[in-house]
């Protein structure tokens, strides 16, 4: 389910696809974004310009979209690629994005489970997935290169490809890893998460094209 909806100032956009119910929006913008309603339940003039960049800043699937409808300011990416592995459940991806996963930000599947690969569409909850979000530190992390776009490849019946300067963290934030090329685990069985280690072609994982 996508819709758009235009206020006086902001094209608010909302792809039901991607979303992952993290509430954010309801929560933050309750009179913006109105739960348990029937009809319309966007309504983009309850909250200044600003207020609106903020909620789709935090919202981690890209699933709002925010845009300016009179010249005002639009959301920026944040300069760094990163990829956070959150506990038990999927990378939730922040950016300049590529490929399957175009635009400023994406949470994909890493338990295999998901009925929208590439992206999560919070089967990891069905399916009892359980993989850390933690890491060792790195006995020591590159300098961060120039930011360009991150793309994201999924790889059929395979991980994900991440190509392009990028940082791998922790849920929590802690930076694990620095680098421009990642294979990602996304069949969920890899002993070497959140990294491929090729258990995909060991349990016949099949991402039916995506």
């Amino acid at each position: 389910m996508s819709e758009v909806v235009e206020g006086q100032k902001m094209r608010i956009r909302f792809d039901g696809s991607r979303c992952i119910h993290a509430r954010n929006c309801v929560l933050s913008q309750p009179s913006v974004f109105k739960a348990n309603v029937e009809g319309p339940w966007i309504d983009p003039d309850a909250a200044s310009p600003a207020e609106l960049l903020a909620v789709a800043e935090r919202c981690p699937s890209g699933a709002i979209v925010v845009e300016p409808l009179d010249g005002g300011t639009a959301e920026q990416p944040s300069g760094r690629n990163v990829v956070a592995v959150l506990e038990n459940g999927p990378y939730a991806v922040r950016g300049t994005l590529s490929g399957a996963a175009a635009g400023l930000r994406a949470t994909l599947c890493r338990c295999g489970a998901s009925k929208n690969k590439p992206f999560c569409d919070s089967s990891h909850h069905d399916v009892h997935f359980v993989a850390t979000g933690e890491f060792p530190p790195p006995s020591e992390l590159p300098a961060w290169k120039e930011a360009g776009p991150l793309e994201v490849t999924g790889i059929p019946d395979g991980p994900l490809k991440v190509a392009g300067p990028h940082e791998l963290t922790c849920g929590t934030g802690r930076a694990v890893k620095r680098g421009d090329v990642a294979f990602l685990c996304r069949c969920g069985a890899s002993a070497n998460k959140p990294f491929c280690d090729g258990t995909h072609r060991k349990i016949g994982f099949q991402t039916n094209g995506a």
